[in-house]
């Protein structure tokens, strides 16, 4: 059994971010065949996100866990979504979409720091993303910046290798900070393999490249609790999901984002 402590509970509420151990522990070997499935047959959103001339890979995919069978086992019969509804205090826990990350040997290009709320089309503090390295990892491990979920502004969403804004109207958002250079308190953790960082959609977050020798892997899960709903942006979204017909407030589709709880 996956523990979570009601002093994780606390710290996931209040700082937006709280390591899990070994949540998918059982499921590493699983989830690197979905992984390696996934590389050979990319989906329609798949990207390479380095520049012309820059060393490494960094790759990444997602809303492929309806077609990749290895995905769809660790969502539906791991204890993630137990484990979700503890931190968002939620009855409920639904199906948002997968995401998967991988970073070659020698790839220097970084994440750069972004909220992920920003990008979707669903609103509300009852959220969970789950990022779990397949590889040990030390100095290219998730960062998180700590109660970035409660900021009263979001920040601005980029396009990750043009760098300009994601929406025609970055004047509503905050400018993408500096944590390092401003002091903030970033949380990172060494982690093994199955492992689990789990923070809110609005905490900022951010990793450095992967200079080591080895791969370093990561899926991701995203999940709602009871209060998600479906918000309007000013542009298509990431993931686009189009041809959804949502409507502002409205709980977003079962058939497409199905309850796990």
């Amino acid at each position: 059994m996956v523990e979570v402590t009601d002093e994780m509970i606390k710290a996931y509420q209040r700082d937006g971010v709280v390591l899990i151990k070994g949540l998918w522990a059982d499921w590493v070997e699983e989830l690197r065949a979905g992984i390696a499935r996934n590389m050979a047959e990319p989906g329609p959103f798949a990207a390479e996100n380095q520049k012309p001339g820059e060393s490494g890979r960094f790759f990444d995919d997602y809303c492929n866990w309806e077609r990749i069978p290895e995905f769809e086992r660790v969502i539906k019969q791991s204890e993630v979504a137990e484990v979700a509804a503890k931190l968002m205090g939620s009855e409920r826990v639904q199906m948002f979409h997968d995401h998967v990350l991988v970073k070659e040997p020698g790839t220097a290009r970084a994440t750069p720091w972004h909220q992920d709320g920003p990008y979707y089309f669903v609103g509300g503090q009852q959220n969970v993303s789950f990022w779990s390295p397949l590889d040990p990892v030390k100095e290219a491990s998730l960062r998180c910046v700590a109660g970035s979920h409660l900021w009263p502004k979001e920040v601005l969403p980029t396009r990750w290798l043009a760098e300009t804004s994601f929406y025609p109207n970055p004047e509503l958002y905050m400018p993408v900070p500096d944590p390092d250079a401003e002091g903030m308190p970033v949380r990172e953790w060494q982690m093994e393999p199955g492992d689990a960082v789990a923070f809110n959609y609005r905490t900022l977050h951010g990793a450095r490249g992967n200079e080591a020798g080895t791969r370093r892997r990561a899926f991701s899960l995203r999940v709602l609790g009871d209060d998600a709903r479906y918000v309007e942006r000013p542009g298509r979204t990431s993931p686009p999901y189009p041809g959804h017909d949502m409507v502002p407030g409205q709980v977003l589709r079962e058939d497409w984002f199905p309850f796990l709880r």
